[in-house]
């Protein structure tokens, strides 16, 4: 009995939270769905090509045109959110600016900290 109970919580704030997320997306013009989708498909796409970026500094390959695309990959659902959205209050659009500051910033950490491994590692 108690862990119906408790199941019965669980599922009424998960619709308590579907809901409000609906009415988030009603209230601002944006679609739930597709900010999610956006959201997890960029992602996934962004840790792929950092993979990507890093095998290439393994290699001594060029890896700035995949940088750039995991940058596009990081801030897609961020700009559907400020191209699509209306009435966003305006600490909105400083949060997204800090987020792409951040992103930008950590990306190019991991890369610079991957090529001064790779630099050590090379006996040239």
């Amino acid at each position: 009995m108690l862990v119906i109970a408790i199941l019965q919580i669980m599922m009424d704030y998960l619709t308590q939270f579907k809901d409000w997320v609906i009415s988030l997306g009603e209230k601002h013009d944006v679609d739930p769905l597709i900010l999610g989708s956006l959201y997890f498909i960029s992602k996934i796409s962004c840790f792929t090509l950092l993979g990507f970026v890093l095998k290439n500094i393994r290699a001594k390959k060029p890896f700035l045109m995949l940088i750039l695309f995991a940058g596009v990959c990081f801030t897609l659902p961020y700009v559907y959110v400020m191209i699509v959205g209306r009435n966003i209050p305006f600490w909105v659009y400083i949060l997204i600016g800090l987020i792409f500051i951040y992103g930008a910033f950590t990306i190019w950490k991991k890369v610079a900290d991957k090529q001064k491994l790779v630099d050590v590692k090379s006996p040239v």
